[in-house]
């Protein structure tokens, strides 16, 4: 009886043992790996509708933007800080407005662009900026070479990795700062963080969830509703044998009520698509 009882112990402890080990998720490394002379093409579609209401009246404007944008490593130093420029090559943009119609342009046609597009032509092709950064995506150095609108989402080569070994279901955060301003109106420094969580590892490739947090807090629909393009929710792909991000989606649906009176209100829903070529 009492070898029978050592021996279901012993079992019982075995296969809890095996249990346990098999629950504990597996770590990985996430870390970019970048070398000289190596050049990141990515394909990049932004969608954008904007509905504003006034005194009953709503106003639609579309937009839609498809472009080819590359990153050229420079050079990389000793500690693994690479020095990346970053260009776009061409580009095809497309508004509607419910008042005005469809105007569309694309660089690779001959014709001249439209009203307020003037500036984009001589802007491709050519370094727009230069950035250092280490291996976990952090910005050591950052030069703009030529005026360009600031991303609302980041660079895609840049996603911010966590330091160390981490598993399925591991989260860091990024805090930042952004101003927001009305036109002859307030302006205000609102500090918002960025939640990245390692979801899954499938096949050497990690997919990352983020989604932002406004910390500051905004009781003006002024600024609330010029705030609505740095808010956003997103999924990333990374390899990890690379070292890279192969994709990016984030989008946004909100709606802001009482900017401009209290029948005003305005709606912004967007997606951005960026793919590794």
């Amino acid at each position: 009886m009492i070898a029978a009882a050592v021996s279901v112990a012993v079992t019982t402890t075995i296969i809890a043992a095996a249990e346990s080990a098999a629950t504990v998720p597996e770590t990985v490394t996430l870390a970019y790996r970048f070398r000289k002379g190596d050049r990141i093409d990515m394909g990049v579609a932004h969608r954008a509708l904007t509905e504003t209401t006034m005194n009953g009246t709503t106003q639609t404007v579309e937009t839609m933007t498809d472009s080819t944008k590359t990153w050229r490593v420079v050079s990389v130093d000793d500690a693994g800080r690479a020095t990346l420029e970053h260009s776009v090559d061409d580009v095809t943009m497309t508004s509607r407005t419910s008042d005005r119609g469809e105007v569309r342009w694309s660089s690779g046609s001959d014709a001249a662009p439209p009203p307020g597009y003037e500036s984009v032509r001589p802007s491709l092709g050519v370094p727009l900026s230069r950035l250092v950064v280490d291996s976990a995506g952090r910005v050591v150095d950052r030069q703009e070479l030529r005026p360009s609108p600031p991303s609302s989402t980041g660079d895609l080569v840049i996603v911010p990795l966590p330091d160390g070994p981490v598993a399925p279901g591991a989260e860091w955060t990024i805090p930042q700062e952004v101003v927001v301003e009305v036109p002859n109106g307030p302006r205000k420094l609102v500090r918002t963080r960025l939640r990245y969580r390692l979801d899954t590892v499938t096949d050497g490739i990690a997919t990352i969830r983020v989604d932002t947090t406004v910390l500051t807090p905004i009781d003006d629909p002024r600024l609330e509703a010029r705030l609505l393009e740095r808010i956003w929710d997103g999924e990333i792909r990374f390899d990890i044998d690379a070292g890279r991000v192969l994709s990016r989606r984030t989008g946004i649906d909100r709606r802001v009520v009482g900017f401009g009176g209290p029948e005003s209100s305005v709606r912004y829903k967007a997606s951005l698509e960026e793919t590794v070529r």
